[in-house]
């Protein structure tokens, strides 16, 4: 990780191969800002003390991200699953996938000849017991897409350390005795979105649930920036034009970190400016926000049109992209600050 100079850490997580599994580590486009780092030792420290982790809030809060950092933290193999509305308990534990066939002839008595036969299933442990079995720690991104029946295995592991299994593996016990180190970090959006359920209460009080929000205005700009390498007053235009349109609450959900991101990358891949006399920066607010805001529109697109100039406009009025002055080295700059 590295430093600037307003004491932020930017930082990226990557998914690294190792022998024992996929490490999430750090990088060069995560931000880590004093609210985030806040959120991330309370994570970390829960789960330090046994306790499992929900990061729960709206679509791009950044629930996932926050979560493969926390994972990173800990440095143990990370396993990651998401979600499914098809997911029945084999998809977290494991299931037969198969059939050995074995076929013995005894011919050694050249006049007789027996043959014998056998078969047996193959079984396949999938990734909640492999994870409790290597004691990695595992990430369940938006678990609340999955039936709760099939997250039901989950119970006994968070509780009693013990993962029931099917009397038909090769091992055969019926139980797994879950590794010490083993810990789980979940993500969900709110139940009224579309494609989720809800879920059991006997698992919802076995985690400690972290509410996240959106981010606050530094967090967000500091995000926008890493993302797009837009300059500072640049992002901090965008960054107010989305939070404005979100305060008018104009919908249920209103636009988020993500929509501060596209805006950004495209104008700079575009060489545009965040202004409101920029006509591609205009489109390109219109189209990314037009989604979001289209319920406010009563006379078709015209509607919509006139919601999103006005903030850009309030925000965007005058706005100058900055000339990228090429940065000195250290040594220089010491050497023009002691002649000054």
């Amino acid at each position: 990780m590295s430093g600037n100079g307003d004491g932020h850490v930017l930082a990226a997580l990557e998914e690294v191969p190792s022998p024992e599994g996929m490490v999430a580590e750090a990088g060069e486009t995560f931000v880590l800002t004093p609210q985030v780092r806040r959120m991330a030792e309370r994570a970390i420290s829960y789960l330090n003390a046994g306790y499992p982790v929900h990061f729960s809030g709206p679509a791009g809060t950044g629930k996932t991200t926050l979560a493969l950092h926390v994972a990173a933290l800990r440095g143990r193999p990370l396993t990651l699953m998401h979600g499914d509305d098809e997911f029945g308990s084999s998809d977290l534990l494991g299931g037969e996938y198969g059939y050995r066939k074995s076929k013995l002839i005894d011919n050694f008595i050249h006049s007789v000849v027996k043959t014998e036969e056998s078969m047996s299933t193959l079984w396949a442990d999938n990734r909640l017991t492999l994870a409790c079995k290597s004691g990695d720690t595992l990430l369940y991104d938006e678990f609340t897409r999955s039936r709760p029946e099939a997250n039901n295995a989950l119970l006994s592991v968070l509780e009693e350390r013990l993962l029931s299994l099917p009397k038909r593996r090769p091992e055969g016990d019926g139980y797994l005795e879950v590794h010490p180190e083993f810990r789980a970090i979940f993500t969900s959006n709110p139940e009224e979105y579309a494609g989720v359920h809800r879920t059991q209460d006997a698992l919802m009080d076995r985690l400690i649930t972290i509410s996240m929000e959106h981010y606050d205005r530094e967090t967000v700009v500091q995000i926008t920036r890493s993302k797009s390498g837009i300059p500072l007053p640049e992002a901090e235009v965008i960054v107010d034009i989305v939070r404005d349109l979100r305060d008018r609450r104009l919908t249920g959900q209103g636009p988020s970190l993500r929509a501060c991101i596209m805006i950004a990358r495209i104008t700079v891949q575009q060489g545009a400016r965040a202004r409101s006399g920029d006509p591609i920066f205009m489109d390109v607010c219109r189209d990314v926000l037009g989604s979001l805001t289209a319920k406010v529109a009563r006379n078709g697109d015209r509607g919509l049109k006139t919601t999103v100039d006005e903030v850009v406009a309030r925000h965007a009025s005058g706005q100058r992209r900055a000339p990228r002055a090429p940065t000195a080295p250290p040594s220089t700059l010491a050497a023009v600050e002691k002649e000054t």
